[in-house]
């Protein structure tokens, strides 16, 4: 049973491998089980014995990347002292830098077509509320009058903000920046966002 199991999960390993591969190579969009198989040496049907479906490979390949871009932000606040705005600042600049660096995959983990009518499981939802919480942290000692739901407010709204520069300007949108003027611009909306009253 142990041996069973232990091929599963190198079957698993060997898939996530091949997937995240291809997205890389061509992006998600692109994506197909049969492709994904070929690749990691085994039969189509070995993708439905290891995972639910397609959707359900590419939530996992997502969470790796997840897991990178935390253990990226938790470098990049660790190196930025103690001053909330500093490591704010740091934790813009690393997921630009962590962005850019690999594109396919953060585009995948916000490629909401790829997983139409899948239900996100529980631990990925958490990975993504973890994230959330490396800027709640420094938010929290700038932010003293805000109770805790206020909080996570003010912290989904940082993040979205900064998202939607670095999606812009990664996307190579007319209105994007990119180089100096990008990274100026997101130090700027972090301090503008942590000192105006709202």
């Amino acid at each position: 049973m142990a041996a069973r199991s232990d091929k599963r999960e190198e079957l698993k390993a060997r898939l996530i491998v091949a997937a995240r591969k291809r997205i890389e190579a061509q992006g998600v969009r692109g994506l197909r089980a049969r492709d994904i198989t070929s690749d990691a040496g085994c039969a189509l049907g070995g993708l439905y014995n290891a995972f639910a479906d397609l959707q359900d490979l590419i939530i996992h390949v997502n969470g790796e990347t997840l897991d990178a871009l935390e253990a990226r932000l938790s470098a990049a606040v660790s190196a930025a002292g103690t001053d909330p705005r500093e490591r704010l600042e740091a934790l813009a600049l690393a997921y630009l830098d962590f962005a850019g660096e690999h594109r396919a995959l953060w585009f995948a983990l916000f490629d909401a077509a790829s997983l139409a009518d899948t239900t996100i499981p529980d631990w990925h939802r958490e990975q993504q509320r973890s994230l959330v919480g490396l800027i709640a942290e420094p938010l929290r000692a700038i932010e003293t009058e805000l109770d805790e739901a206020h909080l996570a407010a003010r912290a989904q709204a940082l993040f979205a903000a900064v998202h939607g520069i670095v999606t812009l300007s990664l996307e190579e949108r007319t209105i994007g920046l990119s180089g100096d003027p990008l990274a100026h611009e997101l130090r700027t909306l972090v301090r503008r966002m942590t000192t105006a009253q709202l």
